[in-house]
């Protein structure tokens, strides 16, 4: 063989082995699956899906999309090269070790430190979904420890008032429901919000609009108030819950939109974000 055609032949291989490298890998979403996530790291009802996985040793990054149902949280932990997480949806909380609370909300981005033990989840009264990213050393992303107790996760967050001294915490179910009908209460939070708010299928910002829309339509301004108020903590700007009320005053009718309006204008005075 003639060495022009030898050295042809091996431009060649190299040029079909250099394209192979720089093809682009595309995860499609209807080829993830949304898991569980295991109960020996996490407190609560936490849904996993998996948008990165390393493909072998020079690929150690790796990102997940978690969706935390109220109360939910992570065990303690730390990650060998640390983590990244933002924020998508929903209000949160995060804490490292011997540091305060910190409450996070939508559009955040939170970075761990290497080695450092942390814990993050849901609010008690909101859903929380963040995407976690972080990279593997020696093929281990994170080293896991003990449950964060119900005292730590009680802590009021740095940027919230502190209840008073002594009061517990229940949820906002338990608040409305629990003195009269307690199953009603318990279904409200481990059913409702723990199960069905916590679905992958949509995010809790889309779930508050679609029940905002609902309790417009049906006229109950006693539970459109804290939808209203759950809604802003999920992402839903008042822009967006006044352009529903109009939207709806022509499809669920005048009266219930009037009403909605009042309630809104209530919740925007009484929780200005």
């Amino acid at each position: 063989m003639k060495p022009f055609t030898v050295a042809a032949l091996a431009l060649s291989m190299l040029d079909v082995a250099g394209a192979a490298e720089s093809e682009l890998l595309i995860s499609r979403a209807a080829s993830r699956q949304v898991q569980v996530a295991s109960a020996q790291n996490f407190t609560g009802s936490v849904k996993v899906e998996m948008l990165l996985t390393p493909t072998d040793a020079s690929h150690r990054t790796s990102a997940g999309s978690v969706t935390f149902a109220p109360g939910a949280r992570t065990a303690w932990h730390t990650h060998p090269l640390g983590q990244t997480l933002i924020v998508t949806s929903g209000v949160g909380r995060v804490q490292r070790q011997d540091g305060p609370v910190q409450e996070i909300r939508v559009g955040d981005v939170v970075h761990i430190p290497a080695h450092t033990r942390h814990w993050h989840g849901a609010a008690p009264d909101s859903a929380m979904a963040h995407v976690a990213i972080q990279e593997a050393l020696d093929g281990k992303t994170a080293d896991w420890f003990e449950q964060v107790s119900e005292a730590v996760y009680q802590a009021p967050p740095a940027v919230a008032a502190a209840p008073q001294a002594g009061a517990a915490q229940p949820s906002r179910a338990q608040q409305l429901l629990g003195d009269i009908a307690p199953k009603l209460a318990q279904l409200t939070d481990d059913v409702l919000f723990g199960d069905v708010w916590a679905r992958p299928g949509l995010s809790p910002r889309d779930r508050s609009l679609v029940t905002v829309s609902a309790l417009i339509a049906m006229n109950r301004p006693d539970q459109l108030r804290s939808h209203m108020a759950l809604a802003r903590r999920n992402g839903v700007t008042e822009a967006e819950l006044v352009e529903a009320v109009t939207q709806l005053a022509f499809y669920a009718g005048w009266p219930n939109a009037v009403t909605a309006v009042g309630v809104a204008r209530d919740a925007f005075k009484s929780d200005p974000q």
